[in-house]
């Protein structure tokens, strides 16, 4: 694509050189550049890529993107390169790959979904309930990217950056999907890798304490912005009003379209007669103007939310209240209040709750309907928000009967360290716990002490099958520890 085409539609864009040349590739990676690239330096939170424009000269690149006010070295610059200086690359760069692949967000029915929690379990609900209305339909998120049933590989974050987002709605054209429901993290929000993106719908499923630190959002204000734009971006946007924080959104944005649903208060929307089991919650609502019996296999109050939001977008796109209950019924999420089989007999779960909110609920959740005690293990990660941990110590110990605080992805962090922040906020609370720092170690305590009326929840990995030590994720999964053990 000519450069001239690949940055139009660009605000404030300053250039030297033959904007006529071809470019072949755009890249934020020094090492992936090749012959014909653009390559674009972007400041990063640990590495500043403009370090690295001499080198990406080097392997090939003929056009250099840089942000204005970054600290560069003229003398990398050869005579026949096209210089670009863009107020900010990360927009630039955004709005270029939506170019290079022909905006191909526009060529499909796009539904973003954000929120502290939920989004996993929503956007999976909302796949199979378009499939089940005979929809070829794409999904990116936290687990993995999927067009049908062909797993196109783990996510290694939320959401992709700007230039992997592209090529993989670019793919999903080709395959000729029809709708893509997606992820959408609030650091994707802030950091433009969603800019160009044609939402036809947004959801905010809710909004809590969580990813506040010095390489995510400096307080909550920030965090909330940041996903508010979301809302800003799509056509029309359904939001959980029960929601303290969302409820206020139709006033803040009243040039938007807007809709809401919920629980307790009043909505477009509205679950009512909820029952909720171990294995199970089903509700009444209104479906296309009569009322139906809903019932999905997710246990939990949560369940209805995430079902509502699913419903409502589904709804929107035409699908029948047949479709939806067969699709809610059946639909499983990987580390989203997933069940595990064992040798000992014992009730299970694992859920990826890593937010006081989100293990608040899950513990209360299970409390509700388990007849024996409620054993809870979990971890925080480290090289994130540390004020979270002793309020989810003190959160576990006061829902559970017993907790086993552990490790969870300690990244750079000492793991005892970890767990030391958390029984700082444990010891507030009623619940006997204990602290085991191998997470190994910790599952076979809790299954060895558990009886069958019992239920052990593991929060916090989730779908994941790793554990982050030191900057190396080696492999860790819940399952095969839990399936192991006699």
């Amino acid at each position: 694509m000519e450069l001239k085409t690949l940055i139009s539609g660009i605000d404030g864009l300053k250039a030297k050189g033959n904007l006529d040349i071809d470019i072949k590739s755009i890249e934020t990676d020094s090492r992936k550049v090749t012959q014909n690239s653009i390559f674009v330096a972007i400041e990063g939170f640990k590495t500043d890529g403009h370090q690295f424009i001499k080198q990406a000269i080097e392997n090939g690149a003929i056009a250099i993107m840089f942000q204005e006010g970054a600290k560069i070295n003229k003398k990398d610059f050869v005579d026949d390169l096209t210089i670009i200086m863009a107020p900010d690359t990360r927009i630039a760069v955004a709005k270029m790959a939506c170019n290079f692949y022909k905006n191909p967000s526009t060529k499909f029915k796009l539904i973003g979904v954000t929120g502290t929690k939920g989004k996993t379990t929503t956007t999976f609900m909302i796949k199979s309930i378009l499939e089940k209305q005979g929809k070829k339909v794409g999904l990116v998120g936290t687990i993995a990217n999927y067009i049908g049933n062909k797993n196109l590989g783990e996510s290694s974050r939320t959401t992709p950056d700007s230039l992997e987002l592209q090529k993989l709605f670019n793919t999903m054209v080709e395959e000729k999907v029809d709708c893509v429901v997606m992820e959408v993290s609030s650091q994707a929000l802030k950091l433009h890798r969603v800019d160009g993106c044609d939402f036809d719908i947004g959801v905010f499923t809710n909004f809590s304490e969580d990813h506040i630190s010095p390489n995510e959002h400096p307080d909550m204000e920030d965090y909330f912005n940041s996903k508010l734009k979301l809302i800003k971006a799509s056509k029309i946007s359904y939001i959980n009003v029960d929601n303290f924080k969302l409820s206020r959104i139709k006033k803040m944005l009243p040039d938007k379209e807007i809709k809401t649903y919920g629980i307790d208060n009043e909505a477009n929307l509205i679950a009512k007669d909820i029952t909720i089991t171990n294995s199970s919650v089903d509700f009444k609502v209104k479906i296309n103007g009569k009322n139906e019996r809903v019932k999905t296999g997710i246990p939990g109050r949560f369940s209805v939310y995430n079902s509502l939001a699913a419903i409502s977008v589904t709804t929107k796109l035409g699908a029948s209240a047949e479709n939806i209950k067969e699709a809610l019924l059946t639909v499983r999420v990987p580390g989203r209040s997933e069940l595990v089989d064992n040798k000992k007999g014992l009730t299970i779960m694992i859920d990826f709750a890593h937010s006081p909110e989100s293990l608040q609920s899950i513990l209360r959740a299970v409390k509700s309907y388990t007849r024996g005690k409620v054993i809870s293990v979990f971890g925080c990660g480290g090289d994130r928000d540390r004020t979270k941990r002793p309020i989810m110590g003190q959160i576990s110990t006061s829902i559970a009967d017993f907790t086993i605080i552990t490790s969870d992805n300690p990244r750079t962090e000492e793991p005892e360290k970890i767990v030391k922040e958390i029984e700082a906020g444990a010891k507030k609370g009623n619940g006997k716990y204990t602290t085991i720092v191998d997470r190994t170690e910790a599952i076979k305590y809790a299954m060895n002490m558990a009886t069958k009326n019992d239920i052990i929840v593991l929060a916090g990995k989730g779908h994941e099958t790793y554990q982050e030590i030191n900057g190396v994720k080696k492999r860790y999964d819940e399952r095969k520890i839990i399936k192991e053990v006699t």
